[in-house]
């Protein structure tokens, strides 16, 4: 059987008592991180054996955790913060496990992209989440011009040290847009920004960017 298993954003008080007892029952955790899981482990005495399961090792490790599943054996898919399967590796086990027709179930709960939706004050009742923007900023900008005709709530993740390129390709592509930048969600220096794209550039140019960061773009409400 495997467990997908949501694990908290930031504050550790957000895991489910489901989720906890899923990750003291089961023979084997795969962790993006076995580093960052194992403070929520010990935090919570959890004791089970973590394996590393991350972007560079995820077609080699696939195969030794599918061989495990084949077995009987009960494993929890966990990510550094969040829903596993979102813009990280978990899909592909995820993928190899309905193939094999390997039973499994999912354990809800945080997840960045949700939280950062309902903080925005933008519609939530269609949104469209593209995961991370391209590196460059030419691909970048051409993909955020994809969504120029867009009416649903765009959803980004992007990390600290590109959020003020990225928010610099917005201003040049849909510079009359509203954006919302939430940062650290959940934790204690938690922040949510709401303007134009230049505005926020301005506010983020006063400091260094640091933790975890979710882009939401929306067509002028007004």
């Amino acid at each position: 059987m495997l467990y997908i298993v949501s694990t908290p954003i930031g504050n550790l008080q957000d895991i489910t008592l489901r989720a906890l007892d899923v990750l003291k029952s089961v023979d084997l955790i795969a962790a993006e991180d076995t580093r960052h899981t194992k403070i929520l482990l010990t935090h919570f005495q959890i004791s089970a054996p973590l394996t590393s399961y991350f972007e560079h090792n995820e077609a080699k490790k696939s195969e030794y955790l599918l061989g495990l599943l084949l077995e009987g054996k009960r494993i929890a898919l966990v990510t550094d913060a969040g829903t596993p399967g979102i813009s990280d590796p978990g899909y592909r086990l995820i993928s190899l496990a309905k193939e094999k027709q390997i039973p499994m179930t999912v354990v809800p709960g945080a997840c960045a992209l949700i939280a950062a939706l309902t903080l925005s004050a933008l519609p939530t009742d269609s949104f469209v989440f593209a995961g991370f923007l391209p590196v460059k900023s030419a691909g970048r900008q051409k993909k955020i011009l994809e969504f120029s005709q867009e009416k649903r709530t765009v959803i980004f993740y992007e990390s600290p040290h590109r959020i003020l390129k990225t928010l610099e390709d917005i201003n040049e592509v849909l510079n009359d847009w509203d954006v919302v930048v939430a940062r650290e969600i959940t934790k204690k220096f938690e922040e949510v920004r709401r303007g134009k794209a230049l505005e926020l550039i301005e506010h983020f140019s006063k400091m260094t960017p640091k933790g975890e960061f979710v882009l939401l773009l929306h067509p002028p409400l007004k």
